[in-house]
């Protein structure tokens, strides 16, 4: 996390408003793998290819916990 605390200070004036809530879900999904120690860049090249085609009632399935839970 201390990464995050860091890096908070020195992306506080890039990009624009919208950038915040962008940053911080793609943080929420790193760090969510790294508690639950599984391999970010696997779950995210499993996930990302589909997600722009999943329907919306699928998005428990793609959380990193039901990701982790399909594949131990």
């Amino acid at each position: 996390m201390r990464p995050i605390a860091v890096g908070r200070k020195n992306w506080l004036h890039v990009g624009s408003a919208q950038a915040g809530p962008k940053i911080a879900a793609i943080l929420s999904i790193i760090e969510s793998c790294r508690r639950l120690k599984i391999p970010v860049r696997d779950y995210l090249r499993d996930v990302l290819p589909g997600l722009a085609d999943a329907a919306i009632q699928r998005v428990a399935e793609l959380t990193p916990a039901a990701w982790a839970a399909r594949h131990r």
